[in-house]
């Protein structure tokens, strides 16, 4: 079974995002991080991140990658 294709970078950062959230895909395991996206190009997809992953407290491969959206700051 294929996986869904994600968002390419560049979609995500013409929407604002430029940091990843990075969960586990062992959803008992549900570690995550936040990393910076910069060092990959517009054109890849999060799709093609999320098996190059593997979590460092479980050594699960494979990950749910999702852009990080900021909150919104008041009165700005």
């Amino acid at each position: 079974m294929q996986r869904q294709q994600k968002t390419t970078l560049r979609e995500m950062r013409e929407s604002g995002p430029t940091r990843l959230i990075v969960y586990c895909g062992d959803y008992k395991c549900a570690h995550s991080i936040v990393i910076d996206a910069g060092r990959w190009g517009n054109d890849l997809r999060l799709s093609d991140l999320e098996p190059k992953f593997t979590c460092k407290i479980c050594g699960h491969h494979g990950a749910d990658i999702r852009p990080l959206f900021e909150p919104a700051r008041m009165g700005t």
